[in-house]
């Protein structure tokens, strides 16, 4: 694999044994955490985990309302691609609180993505 940012490549060795990552969703409204992007302006960000207990511990303050939910990686590539791609959403790779995150793409993580789908 050739992932020449860390922080990308331990999300893909998480997440290559499962298949699947974690993101927050609102059980009531079913809508999906999207925040603004720290590191660009009039930018959205979509905020993935690779274990189930990093996300959980986001459900607080703000976001308590939210659960943490499952995303496959063959639903990733099926569902979701095609609709963030659209709506311009780049992604947040193991989001941290106020700090600078890794923010990507939405290319460059579903590139690493199908990666280890083809292993």
């Amino acid at each position: 694999m050739s992932i020449n940012n860390q922080v990308l490549s331990d999300f893909i060795k998480t997440v290559e044994p499962s298949q699947a990552f974690w993101a927050l969703q609102d059980p009531k409204s079913e809508e999906w955490l999207i925040v603004d992007s720290i590191n660009f302006e009039q930018t959205d960000v979509m905020p993935l985990w690779s274990t189930k207990e990093q996300a959980q511990s986001h459900c607080n303050g703000e976001w308590s309302e939210y659960s943490v939910a499952e995303i496959t990686l063959s639903d990733w590539l099926e569902y979701w691609v095609e609709d963030l791609n659209q709506d311009n959403i780049i992604i947040g790779v193991n989001w941290h609180d106020e700090q600078d995150c890794e923010e990507l793409e939405l290319a460059e993580f579903t590139q690493a993505l199908i990666e280890i789908e083809a292993l």
